[in-house]
């Protein structure tokens, strides 16, 4: 870091900040708005990852941010490049994971007259993201830049958008580089916690609902030993299961698409509930109808590191604005009472889980995908990332696979398509020694999968399992249930994905049994290459429970 006044070009200044912050990767598609910037980049130490579409860049940087808890860096160009990079925005936005998009901007001279791919940019992200800023002065990137990191990472964490004039960035200007941010913690009291653990003594049937983001690996150990002094049931928020180990006794399932019913059935019975870091929006309240709003049933303690998530839906009996990070500490001086009046509970939510994700229900077709998932979730290290985008074939992820380790799980809360190939080229730029495996539907690969091309460029051995129905499955879904018979704009047509992925330098192998798919494995994991498994999954065999006959059935009947 420059402490002292250097002259230095925009485009120079910003990267230096970039690596005062520590920013280790850069996602971007370059563009002739910021090319002064891309200049700078060229002699910077840190890695610049060249994406095939903004989106996929916007995902990976997403993806870094999730895994790092610092913002992930997406640079893009003005115009259709800062449109195509919305939906990476959109995703870090509900899921709140810290990000920053640098976007490309006309010259500052034009500003107005609808000149070549301009835009008013703090209208087209100001309901998506935290900030959106124009800087307008080289002078101001440091100040500017430390701003965007400080909003990104504390309270709720979220994007950022800083924009740049092309003229900016050639300008030379005498500034010294802004320190070190670090995401300021918000601690409980020693008051809040006096409250929980009266609450904790009080009750009889106590749940724990963890989510959200800002943990760390030493969050997770504390919130594991809690459960453990006070034998808690324990539960993820949908796509959070990283959070907590799932062979631990006290792990009692998720809070996602298709769950358990017993373990919903013991969050609608339990007396108190503790919320930890999440919203509970929409897929994890299971459409806000676990709990009453605005005061939830039972007695509810919230705790979230942002001041306006609290009370934004629910109204707590005890809110605490505490990030996880901070509430996990102070957990450690909690004890329980001498005798626990819910002993048990935790055991037999457990015994439920396991068998709830056992033994996969046998579907149409001789590719069991729940029969592969299962040995995945034998074969793969413990340390391993898992990525998926959304689709009905991640209801089989999340189901049975069984996560052990914090940050070792990529999915999209906002439920975003194509998220699942990005992730993992981001995750394997992060962690270039850890398996990382991509789940895709054939409809959500051909969203981001060129970004597979990124894969091959940079010689990381991701591997994607392209689980190929020939459909569009959850939307089908959606119309055998509500239109059954009316087959409409949900019929897709595929390419050979492993084809694909050798013509893309890659390993590519074609599975339709089930006994099929652990030499595929083997053999695109020792190749050592970027490899794609191309699955084919009976249209049948629509959730991990149900076919499309039945559900066509169901609704004929109630229809008459």
């Amino acid at each position: 870091m420059r402490s002292e006044t250097v002259t230095r070009t925009g485009g120079q200044i910003l990267v230096d900040q970039l690596v005062a912050q520590g920013a280790d990767h850069v996602f971007c598609v370059p563009g002739e708005s910021y090319l002064a910037v891309l200049d700078a980049l060229h002699d910077a130490k840190c890695n610049v990852t060249i994406c095939r579409q903004e989106g996929g860049a916007a995902m990976m940087a997403e993806a870094h941010g999730k895994l790092t808890g610092r913002p992930g860096i997406c640079m893009v160009t003005r115009g259709p490049g800062a449109t195509n990079a919305s939906p990476g925005l959109h995703i870090a936005q509900q899921d709140s994971t810290p990000m920053i998009l640098f976007v490309g901007q006309i010259e500052r001279g034009m500003r107005g007259r609808d000149a070549f791919q301009e835009m008013d940019y703090t209208q087209f992200f100001g309901d998506m993201c935290k900030w959106v800023a124009e800087i307008d002065d080289a002078a101001r990137i440091p100040e500017m830049v430390a701003r965007a990191y400080a909003t990104a990472m504390q309270g709720r964490p979220g994007p950022v958008v800083l924009v740049l004039p092309e003229d900016m960035l050639t300008e030379s200007a005498d500034v010294p580089d802004a320190p070190y941010i670090e995401a300021a913690e918000t601690w409980p009291g020693l008051t809040d916690m006096a409250k929980l653990q009266k609450l904790l003594w009080a009750a009889k049937k106590p749940v724990l609902i963890l989510g959200g983001s800002r943990w760390s690996e030493k969050a997770v150990g504390s919130v594991t030993r809690f459960a453990e002094r006070f034998d808690l049931p324990v539960v993820c928020q949908f796509r959070r299961q990283m959070l907590f180990d799932h062979t631990h006794p006290n792990y009692a399932g998720d809070l996602g698409l298709g769950g358990n019913p017993d373990m919903q059935k013991l969050i609608k019975e339990a007396d108190l509930v503790i919320a930890l870091g999440g919203r509970l929006s929409e897929i994890a309240s299971q459409s806000y109808t676990l709990f009453d709003i605005p005061k939830p049933q039972m007695t509810f303690v919230h705790v979230h590191p942002g001041a306006e998530e609290i009370g934004r839906v629910y109204q707590a009996d005890l809110a605490i604005q505490a990030s996880p990070t901070a509430f996990c500490a102070s957990l450690e001086g909690l004890q329980p009472p001498q005798a626990i009046a819910w002993t048990g509970r935790a055991k037999a939510a457990h015994e439920s889980y396991l068998a709830w994700t056992g033994n996969p229900a046998r579907l149409p077709g001789e590719f069991q995908y729940g029969e592969v998932m299962t040995w995945l979730r034998d074969k793969l290290p413990d340390d391993a990332i898992i990525c998926n985008g959304a689709g009905n074939y991640a209801t089989w992820v999340h189901r049975f696979m069984r996560f052990r380790n914090y940050a070792t799980q990529l999915a999209p809360t906002s439920g975003s398509m194509g998220y699942g190939t990005p992730a993992a080229v981001g995750a394997k730029r992060v962690h270039p020694d850890r398996t990382v495996v991509a789940f895709a539907g054939d409809g959500c690969f051909m969203m981001n999968g060129q970004e597979f091309a990124t894969a091959v460029q940079y010689d990381l051995g991701i591997i994607v399992v392209v689980v190929d129905n020939g459909m569009y499955g959850t939307i089908r879904m959606h119309q055998e249930r509500d239109y059954p018979t009316r087959i409409s704009a949900t019929t897709l047509k595929n390419p050979d994905f492993a084809a694909l992925a050798r013509a893309y330098g890659g390993h590519g192998e074609t599975v339709r049994t089930t006994a099929e798919f652990a030499p595929a494995f083997e053999r695109a994991l020792a190749s050592g290459k970027p490899a794609i498994i191309h699955c084919f999954l009976d249209q049948q065999a629509i959730t991990p429970t149900t076919t499309i006959d039945q559900i066509r059935a169901k609704a004929m009947a109630a229809k008459g």
